[in-house]
């Protein structure tokens, strides 16, 4: 069955539109214009990973992921010229032409998520996401299946080796320091996950421009499945984060990365030990 990408049903649609189709428009439950809280916005804690005082860097990191379970980190070690060519190749890609891009389309009924897509199934109240993506896995060697990846544009590969390279050393700081302020040993959650198998998967998101985004969404309300999300933000604003009840924006930081707490952390503590309550330790 062909499937009609956002990215196709935007470019028809005027800017200056006053409407989006109807299975984009949100209930007043979800619409950001009536549930984004519009007072004095707490920031989610932005964490400076080059603090020398490594103790103070772990009880952050546990507190922020405790009360938050997300957080923003600078001086995270992961060059900027690699994020801007990660950023500069994923949009490249959404920028070619729709049959370029529906040669590495998800195949139909695949058990695997891997390939270009848009999100098929309708939501809560038959609402859908105003978005494409691109969704593949980058680590370890044996899980990569390079079907998934562009050849065009030509610098995809290597913009994707050279960030995961960086980012697996990110991810391991942030499990040891997550360990160590649940009073673990500092490799515990890291083997406790996978190891050095654990594995990387990239997902691109493209949103489209949307002449009502007061209506719509481009991911439904959702935690993580993951063990770990790290976001790479733009300056487009768009990111939000559900604490105390209400919907807060999230703060772009020029060249920071957002870590996000997910779910495999909370079933992973409570296999580690009965008397580690997960819940309490990491909101989500």
């Amino acid at each position: 069955m062909e499937v009609e990408r956002v990215q196709v049903i935007a470019s028809s649609l005027s800017t200056k539109m006053d409407s989006i189709p109807s299975e984009f428009i949100r209930t007043e439950k979800e619409q950001p214009a009536l549930t984004t809280f519009n007072g004095p916005i707490p920031e989610i804690p932005t964490i400076d990973l080059s603090d020398p005082d490594q103790d103070n860097l772990v009880r952050t990191i546990a507190k922020a992921s405790q009360e938050w379970g997300f957080f923003q980190v600078v001086n995270h070690g992961v060059p900027i010229e690699v994020i801007k060519k990660l950023q500069n190749v994923g949009k490249e890609f959404f920028e070619l032409p729709l049959e370029e891009k529906e040669a590495y389309a998800r195949p139909p009924g695949a058990d695997s998520l891997e390939g270009y897509g848009t999100k098929l199934q309708k939501e809560i109240d038959g609402k859908k996401a105003w978005v494409d993506y691109l969704f593949h896995n980058v680590w370890p060697p044996s899980r990569i299946n390079y079907q998934f990846w562009p050849k065009n544009p030509p610098s995809y590969r290597e913009a994707n080796e050279e960030y995961v390279k960086c980012l697996i050393g990110v991810v391991d700081k942030l499990l040891m320091w997550l360990s160590l302020g649940l009073g673990l040993e500092g490799d515990v959650l890291k083997e406790a996950v996978g190891g050095n198998e654990l594995e990387y998967l990239l997902k691109i998101n493209y949103y489209p421009p949307c002449p009502r985004p007061d209506l719509a969404l481009g991911v439904a309300p959702h935690t993580d499945m993951s063990t770990i999300t790290v976001l790479v933000p733009n300056d487009v604003p768009g990111l939000q984060v559900f604490k105390d009840d209400y919907w807060f924006d999230a703060k772009y930081i020029p060249n920071a990365l957002i870590v996000h707490i997910g779910d495999q952390i909370e079933v992973t503590l409570s296999s580690l030990d009965p008397l580690v309550n997960s819940s309490v330790l990491f909101s989500l």
